[in-house]
């Protein structure tokens, strides 16, 4: 779980402070819309993927290990390490840095994701916030529920991708099926045998995990956000 809460730190980090560092730009100068929200959303997305991929890969490894699996040489309990920098090191020996960027293409593709569920959630925030007073919020319920509800609609749009991603990261088992094979020829390996249901494999528990994940982030960003606005606040009337 550490390395875990270690890549989710840095890629929130990193996510958050692009959206909101090219959304404050873009605000200079024109009104905020949807369609605004989609574009800087996936833009944020593209520089997170770049920076964290590796971090992902890790991961990937990390918790496939002891199931068993995975390509030769890195499936199940044969992982040789237990921690993010060990990981980063080890993989940089034995396959090379641009293993570090497994699966780099559906990460981008993916980039869908989060763009499409922060869009949902500015616009009906947006929504329930007009004709408020400036500095209100919303209520926690409501923020768990909005961020749920654009998380679930990001994830069932964009899940096949994020099963051939996790393929791409950790290796296959699969027989008749190249060890390298690229996102495409997953896709179709997987329908041709499994059919389009294949797809959606494990899904529920994803669903699961990344609504509560979701939900329970937009919660806390938004009252700490609200910290920081009322601080800020009253430093400029005390200046």
């Amino acid at each position: 779980m550490v390395p875990v809460l270690k890549s989710l730190c840095c890629s929130n980090f990193v996510y958050f402070y692009t959206f909101h560092g090219l959304k404050s730009m873009r605000a200079k100068s024109s009104q905020q819309s949807a369609g605004r929200d989609l574009m800087l959303a996936a833009l944020a997305g593209v520089v997170n993927v770049f920076v964290t991929t590796p971090l992902w890969v890790v991961n990937t490894k990390l918790k496939m290990k002891g199931i068993g699996g995975g390509s030769s040489g890195h499936g199940g309990a044969e992982v040789p390490f237990d921690g993010l920098i060990d990981g980063l090191s080890y993989i940089t020996r034995t396959e090379g840095v641009l293993a570090l960027w497994k699966g780099t293409m559906p990460s981008l593709i993916l980039v869908t994701n989060p763009s499409l569920q922060f869009m949902a959630y500015e616009s009906i925030k947006r929504r329930l916030m007009a004709g408020k007073e400036v500095g209100a919020q919303l209520g926690s319920l409501t923020v768990f529920l909005v961020g749920a509800m654009a998380k679930a609609i990001a994830t069932v749009a964009t899940y096949p991708l994020q099963i051939v991603q996790a393929k791409l990261r950790h290796g296959h088992n699969y027989p008749n099926l190249r060890k390298n094979a690229n996102m495409f020829e997953l896709f179709i390996y997987i329908i041709k045998i499994h059919g389009v249901k294949g797809l959606f494999k494990g899904m529920e528990a994803k669903i699961l995990q990344t609504i509560s994940t979701a939900a329970l982030m937009f919660v806390a960003y938004e009252k700490i956000a609200a910290v920081v606005f009322q601080i800020l606040l009253l430093q400029k009337k005390s200046q």
